[in-house]
């Protein structure tokens, strides 16, 4: 049982159909939100909204498409006024920066950080309406840092941060906090694609040696979006088992 920490409280979760994103809409209405899923994947997302009950309802929304948002945005309404927002849909695409094609650069950034932008500006005019809210925009440590093979997400990440600080701003005076979410490596779809059992190997040097979950991301993200949170806006929330710190290595003594 939840303790109620999103009690009457309306949000709208992107990329919501599985993974990350269905584990936050989870732990949401568990805390007693009423949640739209947003997805492109329409089986998938119907049946969470089924298995979730009154308490949500799935809408298709390609983050790309106006179109969408402003239907996601009237869907919300029906539960009462908006005050969450996840900007969590995303999509990564592993090549070398020679080998990436202006068409493959393209669809990152148009779905995560177009797809961010669009959010952000669709739901500010409800949230002003009632009086405040929180948006948390899921980048990752990706954001923060750099490694090879993913310019495009890497890319879309850090422009999140920007474009998160830029509304932390302008939208602080209506009482709408935003701030960015980052995540370290994460054993869902995205994280661990081939399905590995031993995904934690990868990340045994770490100062918290293991793959991260889904729920680790989902209860950050709770947080951010609750009024336990109310004096933080512009910030970055890290949840990563430490990697962005640094990696333990073999040649030291290990404690």
């Amino acid at each position: 049982m939840g303790l109620g920490r999103l009690e009457d409280k309306v949000a709208i979760i992107t990329g919501a159909s599985r993974g990350q994103g269905a584990c936050e809409a989870r732990l949401f209405v568990e805390e007693g939100a009423r949640v739209v899923l947003g997805d492109i994947m329409d089986d998938d997302g119907r049946a969470l909204a089924d298995e979730l009950g009154d308490a949500a309802r799935y809408i298709h929304l390609d983050v790309r498409e106006e179109a969408d948002w402003a239907r996601a945005v009237a869907a919300a309404a029906e539960f009462g006024p908006l005050s969450i927002l996840i900007n969590n849909a995303a999509v990564v695409h592993f090549s070398a920066l020679k080998d990436t094609t202006l068409e493959d650069y393209n669809r990152v950034v148009a779905i995560n950080q177009v797809g961010t932008f669009l959010g952000m500006r669709s739901v500010f005019e409800p949230m002003k309406e009632a009086g405040g809210g929180s948006i948390v925009n899921v980048s990752s440590i990706d954001g923060l840092q750099a490694k090879n093979g993913i310019v495009a997400y890497a890319s879309t990440k850090w422009a999140i941060r920007g474009m998160t600080k830029v509304a932390a701003i302008e939208f602080g005076r209506h009482n709408i906090r935003v701030n960015s979410l980052h995540p370290g490596g994460v054993d869902t779809v995205m994280g661990n694609p081939a399905g590995m059992d031993n995904i934690d190997e990868f990340y045994k040097n770490q100062p918290i040696p293991r793959c991260g979950q889904p729920i680790d991301i989902a209860r950050l993200a709770l947080f951010m979006a609750s009024d336990d949170c109310s004096y933080s806006t512009g910030a970055e929330f890290v949840a990563d088992g430490g990697w962005h710190a640094g990696e333990l290595q073999k040649a030291l003594p290990r404690s």
